[in-house]
């Protein structure tokens, strides 16, 4: 029923096994079981155990800087196995959306201990399968060009995914991001929350699966309307009335980066909307 490295863990935990694994839907990328066990239900993981130990590491992250929002427990984790607080699911309802508006605002508004931080983080993670390089970078436009947008470039167009006019525009967006978008101080993002990764439960927006960093926090409000439909009320209270003037250029350019992720894990069917979204940069939003 269990591998004994999972044994192990829960040995290691204090956990005792009151049932077999049973798996959850939603796990593309790794395998995810929920359990019983004598203290309590829990969610298990398993994947490539660098992107486990990358996610709790965001996990704890993220629930050391919002107080507003649910982030499940670590357990723990060790080889190629992550064990995590199990949450009950909920209706989504207005006051939740308005809750994960605020609760947003303020983990980006979360201050590091030590004052201004680079954007990047300490280490490496992923995002899906996708290694995320996060060496630090002092401005943020460097940061997305060298550490996001061209290296999923080179990636996609290495494998035939993009044409060598789409790749030189890319670049060209890429190489002028000094022209337009202001470097600004690096904020604490989940760093892939699309609506999947956001959980309604019965304590209220929950976020799951992070791959965190430290940029441009509307880095997660382009995940967020990429792929997914938060409401109007939503990203209202986010704003708070003073949205960036130039959000929807902002939009499109923290949008080319998922995209070029999906191109590059699921192949051509992105291609179009990497073009598209790309206009939109080029045009201004």
């Amino acid at each position: 029923m269990f591998d004994e490295a999972l044994e192990a863990l829960l040995n290691r935990l204090g956990l005792r096994p009151r049932g077999s694994l049973e798996p959850l839907s939603g796990g593309d990328i790794a395998a995810v079981y929920r359990l019983e066990t004598d203290r309590g239900e829990v969610v298990l993981k398993r994947d490539d155990p660098a992107r486990l130990a990358g996610e709790a590491e965001g996990l704890q992250a993220l629930k050391a800087a919002t107080a507003m929002l649910t982030v499940p427990e670590v357990w723990g984790e060790g080889d190629g196995w992550l064990v995590m607080e199990a949450l009950t699911p909920a209706r989504r309802t207005a006051a939740g959306e308005r809750t994960l508006a605020e609760g947003l605002r303020e983990l980006h508004g979360a201050e590091p201990a030590s004052g201004e931080a680079p954007h990047g983080w300490a280490r490496d993670n992923a995002c899906g399968a996708t290694p995320q390089p996060n060496a630090p970078l002092d401005d943020g436009r460097a940061f997305q060009r060298e550490r996001r947008l061209l290296p999923l470039t080179r990636a996609c167009h290495d494998r035939g995914l993009l044409d060598a006019r789409l790749r030189e525009r890319l670049e060209v967006v890429a190489h002028g991001l000094e022209d337009w978008l202001p470097d600004a101080p690096s904020r604490l993002v989940h760093g892939d929350l699309w609506s999947g990764n956001v959980l309604h439960t019965t304590r209220g927006p929950a976020l799951i699966d992070p791959a965190v960093y430290r940029h441009y926090p509307e880095v997660d409000l382009a995940m967020l309307t990429l792929f997914g439909a938060p409401s109007e009320a939503c990203l209202e209270a986010y704003w708070n009335g003073a949205a960036p003037a130039d959000w929807p250029r902002r939009e499109a350019l923290f949008q080319l980066y998922p995209l070029l992720n999906h191109l590059l894990l699921f192949g051509g069917v992105y291609r179009d909307g990497v073009a598209r979204t790309l206009t939109r940069v080029e045009q201004g939003g």
